[in-house]
C-alpha cells in the first residue's frame, strides 16, 4: 500500500493578516484529514522576504490536533542552522504531541541569507549538518552522547526528553552529492519537487547504488514531493494554478534555489518550459498518468504540494478534495515494482514529446 500526504507549507504574500492565514490553512488540514490522506508536511525558511512563513514546530503542533491519524513531518528542518541538542529535544517533544507518528525530514538548505543571519560560514555547512544530525540521533537513543565542537559540546549527557517511537529521518537532496549523503546517512531521500524527471531516474540509481556501497540496507520508504494541481479538466487545472507556480519559482530564482540543482537546471525561464517535466496540472486522469510511474520505480509516499502563496483557499480546498476522492485511492492500491522507466518520449511519462502532456498543457 501507498500513503498520499500534502504539504503546507504556509506560505503567505507579506503582510497577509496571520490569524486568517492560519484558519484557512486549517481548513486544508481538515479537508486533507477528512479526505482520508495520510500525511502533513511544513517547511521552514529563515528571513524569506517574498512570503510571511510560520515556523514549522509551533504549526505542526498546531496541525496535529487537527490530524487525526496523519503523520506530521518537516519538509524540512534546517538541520545545521540550529543546536543539536534544542533540536533534539523540539522534535522529541513533537513526536510525542502527535502521538508518535512524526518524520523528521531534514536538508542542507541553500539560502546565503540564512547562514549568515545564523553566523555560519558556507564552507562549514555540511560538516555541521552531518554532526547535528549524528548527536540528534545519539540523543533520541537514551545514550550518553559527546561531543566537542566549537558549537556544542556534551559529556556523556542522556538526554530524558525522547520521542514516542523513533521518527524516521528523511533527506532532501538536489545536487548528486547530497543525494549521496542521504543514501548514507538517512533513513531514505525526500526527493525534491524541482528536479525534472529524468534527473530524478538518474539521481535514484545513484541513490540505491550508494546505499548499497556503504551497507545500508534498502529504504523501507520511498517518497517523492511532487507540486500538484487537480481540476475537473485541463484547462481549469491550468488556469488556476499557473499564476501561482508561476510566481513560487520566480521567487525560488531570486532566492538561488536552482544553483544547487544538478544538470545546470535554471527556474528563469516562462512557464511552459518550467513545467514540463516537473509540475502535474490537469484533471484526475492527468494527475493519475503523471503519478503513477513512479510507482513503478519504487515511490510509496507521494508529498503533493497544491497550495501555493497567494492561492485563495477555496481553490486549494478544491484541489485537495478532488486528490483525495480521485487520486490518492488509485496511487495507494497500485503496486510498488521494480519495473524501469519507459524510453524517453514514451506516454506514460510527462516528458517533453509527450503530446499533450498534463504538465506542459498551457
Amino acid at each position: 500500500m501507498g500513503s498520499v500526504g500534502v504539504f503546507l507549507t504556509h506560505q503567505q504574500p507579506a503582510g497577509r493578516d496571520p490569524v486568517v492565514a492560519l484558519q484557512e490553512q486549517l481548513s486544508l488540514v481538515r479537508a486533507a484529514r477528512d479526505g482520508g490522506l495520510d500525511s502533513v508536511f511544513a517547511g521552514q525558511h529563515h528571513l524569506p522576504e517574498s512570503f510571511s512563513h510560520i515556523q514549522p514546530l509551533p504549526w505542526l503542533a498546531r496541525l496535529a490536533a487537527e490530524a487525526g491519524d496523519m503523520r506530521i513531518g518537516t519538509g524540512i528542518h534546517l538541520l545545521a542552522l540550529h543546536n543539536p541538542v534544542d533540536t533534539a529535544e523540539n522534535f522529541a517533544s513533537l513526536d510525542a504531541v502527535c502521538g508518535g507518528r512524526s518524520i523528521f525530514g531534514v536538508g542542507l538548505g541553500y539560502r546565503e541569507v540564512e547562514y549568515a543571519a545564523f553566523g555560519i560560514p558556507p564552507r562549514q555547512k555540511v560538516r555541521r549538518f552531518e554532526e547535528n544530525l549524528r548527536i540528534v540521533e545519539a540523543m533520541w537513543s537514551g545514550e550518553p552522547v559527546y561531543a566537542d565542537n566549537e558549537w556544542c559540546r556534551l559529556d556523556g549527557v542522556r538526554s530524558t526528553t525522547l520521542p514516542a517511537g523513533r521518527p524516521p529521518v528523511w533527506m532532501a537532496a538536489n545536487s548528486d552529492a547530497a543525494v549521496k549523503r542521504a543514501a548514507r546517512l538517512a533513513d531514505t531521500w525526500m526527493i525534491n519537487p524541482h528536479a525534472t524527471t529524468s534527473t530524478i531516474r538518474r539521481q535514484l540509481d545513484l541513490f540505491h547504488a550508494e546505499r548499497a556501497a556503504a551497507g545500508r540496507e534498502p529504504v523501507r520508504e520511498l517518497p517523492l514531493m511532487r507540486e500538484i494541481y487537480c481540476a475537473p479538466t485541463r484547462e481549469r487545472a491550468v488556469e488556476l494554478a499557473r499564476p501561482h507556480l508561476a510566481g513560487k519559482y520566480a521567487v525560488y530564482a531570486d532566492w538561488g534555489q536552482d544553483r544547487v540543482m544538478p544538470e545546470k537546471e535554471s527556474f528563469r525561464t516562462d512557464y511552459a518550459d518550467l513545467a514540463e517535466d516537473r509540475f502535474v496540472v490537469g484533471s484526475p486522469e492527468d494527475c493519475l498518468a503523471a503519478l503513477l510511474p513512479w510507482r513503478e520505480l519504487g515511490v510509496d509516499h507521494f508529498v503533493l504540494r497544491t497550495d501555493w502563496a497567494g492561492m485563495p483557499v477555496g481553490d486549494a480546498l478544491a484541489s485537495v478534495e478532488l486528490l483525495a476522492r480521485e487520486v490518492a485511492p488509485v496511487l495507494r492500491s497500485s503496486p510498488a515494482g521494480s519495473r524501469p522507466p519507459s524510453p524517453e518520449g514514451s506516454p506514460r511519462w510527462t516528458s517533453a514529446s509527450s503530446s499533450p502532456s498534463p504538465t506542459t498543457a498551457g
